[in-house]
């Protein structure tokens, strides 16, 4: 039967979960932190599928039980409430069962992760950046909602407001996993501001979601790094334009330049760029398994093309689309005041698709 197969996955999966268990109560393990981070992410994984078999087996169960007295019992209110319970229990099944599949299938090994946001004004001048703001506080506004954290790193603001450029760190619960959606080119349709006869033109904003390198995800050797300073620029108070607290790091083997003025201290300030210049690093190996998944994938769904239009915000219109599932909201001013999990959640359910589908399910 396809639920015994399905069961005998789970149950598989079992041993593998309780020799990891007891690793992780291992002393040599636990004074091995790089191995006990390694041993705990794993554990971590495993545990939703394994309690989901462990409930779906558990119904099964139930279920073999309640037929078996409706087969063999004679008492009437037994054989009644026997079959209650099967009219119940049956429905649930392929609900649990699809939910198993997809956990079976390996998730990206990133999602948990916290996230490096890019915000870039794109085609558009002015408007570009302005928009490129508007984005910002769309996403500060989710991330609010969230109970995450967002630092802001560099920021490089437009002539007429707005962003050129702006890239933050942000902290929480599965930041990856949810953000990722969003990188992509995001276009707009409107009057700019900065419009005198009221034309409707058409600006674009691009924005980048990288996976957080963890401490252990990358060595960095300090001989590889070249170290500038130089005076901030922007909000800040009186130390702006006098002190050398900025920081721009160079990694001589990639050529990977970052830079971070956002802190006063120059020592907080090169903490973040080093870790902004890990998590790129390790982007550079991350980006090929994407590339492969967008090979795959015809909803572009968690791609490496940052360059593909996802989304345009029509303002006559009041309306949002997501090309990748030709999703339409009218309702923009409630989008952009950070109401974007709707959209999210109908991509990660286009990308639970795709992930069935390729699994052969």
């Amino acid at each position: 039967m396809a639920e015994n197969s399905l069961l005998s996955k789970v149950l598989g999966l079992q041993e593998k979960y309780e020799s990891l268990q007891a690793q992780l109560s291992d002393p040599d393990v636990i004074s091995d932190m790089k191995k006990y981070v390694q041993l705990n992410k794993q554990y971590k994984e495993l545990a939703p599928v394994i309690k989901a078999g462990q409930d779906y087996k558990m119904m099964l169960d139930e279920l073999e039980m309640a037929k078996d007295i409706i087969a063999n019992e004679s008492d009437e209110d037994l054989r009644e409430m026997a079959k209650e319970q099967v009219a119940e229990i049956e429905p649930k099944l392929p609900d649990m069962e699809q939910n198993i599949k997809l956990l079976l299938i390996p998730a990206d090994p990133e999602d948990e992760k916290n996230a490096i946001l890019e915000i870039r004004g794109g085609a558009g001048g002015d408007e570009a950046a302005i928009f490129a703001g508007d984005l910002f506080r769309m996403y500060s506004k989710y991330i609010e909602t969230k109970g995450w954290k967002v630092e802001v790193t560099s920021q490089n603001e437009g002539a007429a407001g707005g962003f050129k450029e702006i890239i933050c760190k942000v902290s929480g619960d599965h930041v990856y996993g949810t953000l990722k959606y969003e990188s992509g080119v995001h276009r707009v349709q409107r009057v700019p501001q900065t419009e005198t006869q009221g034309r409707v033109q058409t600006s674009a904003a691009s924005v980048a979601v990288l996976p957080e390198a963890g401490e252990f995800d990358i060595e960095l050797n300090e001989k590889d790094i070249r170290k500038d300073t130089f005076c901030s620029s922007g909000p800040g108070g009186q130390s702006v334009n006098t002190t050398y607290s900025a920081i721009r790091l160079t990694h001589i083997p990639t050529g990977i330049v970052v830079q971070c003025q956002d802190e006063k201290s120059q020592l907080k300030n090169y903490d973040k760029a080093l870790n902004e210049l890990r998590t790129r690093i390790y982007n550079m190996e991350y980006q090929k398994y994407l590339d492969n998944i967008s090979a795959k994938r015809k909803t572009m769904v968690s791609t490496g093309d940052r360059s593909a239009k996802i989304r345009t915000y029509n303002y006559q219109q009041s309306r949002v689309t997501d090309h990748r599932i030709n999703w339409s909201t009218y309702n923009l001013p409630v989008f952009m005041d950070g109401a974007i999990q709707d959209v999210i959640d109908q991509l990660i359910i286009a990308e639970n698709a795709e992930r069935l589908k390729e699994a052969g399910e």
